[in-house]
């Protein structure tokens, strides 16, 4: 229970009124705000302070939707009645929660950081909408985190629009569970000097792309896998001194695991099944020939490790034909596989 509010809170306590309470399907009338400051703020007003607060929110720059309805009065006199009062809101609920699921599809999100953030979109919409996600807070945590993920990202992006190298540790899960930094062939940690470019998010975890100083390619690093991070006064290496460009909507469709390396086009044969997966993993750019009833050859440049890796994924209905060089890895790799199944 809230105690009395002095008069001049009366403006934001309706805006915090219609926060909370109204939606478009939801919205209320002079009466009910009355009501709710009563119960919520121990504030009694008329329903003339009501409409003018209304009012100056609307002046304030708030988006207010009403309704308006002429009625003549006791007099005789024509007027105008304003009802079914709501707050517009920046996203619709539908539009929370995507970037909600978004979250709970992260594999790079602390849980509690998680929940943190899922409260905080809730809140920007009506209790109608909090109530619909509820059930989300009560999902457990089990995938280990770095929980300096948002530090990380906060001194990576710092670098990026300083330009500027940045240091740091990175780290491989043990069978502990927990973060291990790489080590030099002394034990000593390694220390990593990189050329940051840019952030992207793929596969549910987030990507540093950059180049590792004392080479001149790309390179791709977990955020979530990066600690000891800061920034060094030392300026960048010019994305034009490397020995490939960053193009990052091509960058992204061909490295569809984040493996660095080579790109080149392949072709191979797939059933036909598998075309929206083709399509929903390595974009418009693949282009479909040679269809028969139950298969399609198709072509796309794309990372060779992260086709090598795709391939096998898919190996029942895939047949890489080219590169040569891809198909002959693929081949012992299947072969190695089966190896593993054979009965002594």
């Amino acid at each position: 229970m809230y105690t009395a509010q002095p008069k001049n809170m009366l403006v934001m306590n309706i805006l915090e009124i219609l926060k909370k309470h109204s939606d478009a399907e939801h919205p209320l009338n002079q009466k009910e705000i009355i009501d709710l400051l009563q119960r919520e703020y121990q504030m009694t007003v008329d329903r003339k302070a009501i409409k003018r607060n209304l009012m100056n929110l609307i002046d304030f720059g708030y988006n207010l939707e009403y309704k308006e309805t002429n009625r003549t009065n006791k007099k005789g006199e024509q007027e105008v009645l304003y009802s079914d009062w709501y707050l517009e809101r920046d996203f619709t609920d539908a539009e929370l929660r995507l970037l909600i699921d978004s979250l709970l599809f992260s594999k790079h999100i602390p849980y509690s950081q998680c929940k943190e953030l899922i409260g905080k979109l809730t809140a920007l919409s009506s209790k109608y909408f909090e109530a619909k996600v509820k059930h989300i807070r009560t999902l457990p945590e089990k995938m280990p985190n770095n929980k300096q993920i948002f530090y990380n990202i906060e001194i990576l992006d710092e670098a990026i629009s300083k330009g500027k190298q940045v240091e740091f540790q990175y780290n491989d899960f043990g069978i502990d569970k927990k973060l291990h930094p790489r080590v030099h062939g002394n034990g000593k940690p390694k220390k990593y000097i990189i050329n940051p470019y840019q952030m992207a998010a793929t596969n549910g975890r987030y990507y540093l792309i950059a180049n590792y100083d004392r080479y001149d390619n790309i390179s791709h690093y977990r955020v979530d896998r990066i600690s000891e991070i800061k920034i060094l006064d030392t300026p960048a290496k010019k994305q034009k001194d490397l020995s490939e460009s960053i193009n990052l909507p091509k960058h992204m469709a061909e490295h569809i695991y984040m493996f660095s390396g080579e790109s080149e086009r392949v072709t191979m044969r797939i059933a036909k099944g598998l075309v929206g997966d083709v399509i929903d993993w390595f974009g418009k750019e693949v282009s479909f020939h040679e269809e028969t009833e139950d298969e399609v050859t198709i072509s796309v440049v794309v990372n060779l490790q992260a086709m090598r890796y795709w391939a096998m994924q898919y190996a029942r209905f895939v047949e890489v034909l080219k590169p040569a060089k891809l198909r002959e890895q693929i081949k012992n790799d299947l072969l190695a596989a089966v190896g593993k199944y054979k009965d002594e």
